[in-house]
């Protein structure tokens, strides 16, 4: 594994997303009541920008068709998406944020 810092843990209030670009890719980190999660940002529906739509728990909604996922495991929890978003493991270090994204 091979954990990058990625934003200071006050960076991303709770109940908020935040979008960093980690290796090339753009990451939604969220944080779930001060626990965080980190999930590509892109709907695996039509390629929208999931940091634009609701973090309701642990689920985020697209903001263009309404899919939702599940940010803990990027499974997908409602239609019209069928295919997952990638996550990726997260771990504090001190106040870091860091994702593995390999």
């Amino acid at each position: 594994m091979s954990f990058c810092p990625v934003a200071k843990a006050l960076d991303v209030a709770p109940g908020k997303v935040g979008v960093y670009e980690v290796d090339g890719q753009h990451i939604a980190l969220c944080n779930v009541a001060g626990t965080f999660y980190a999930i590509d940002n892109v709907c695996t529906h039509d390629g929208g920008a999931l940091d634009q739509g609701e973090l309701d728990g642990y689920e985020i909604e697209c903001p263009r068709h309404g899919a939702r996922f599940d940010v803990r495991t990027g499974k997908v929890t409602a239609l019209p998406a069928f295919e997952p978003v990638e996550s990726y493991p997260v771990r504090m270090e001190g106040d870091l944020v860091e994702v593995d994204v390999d």
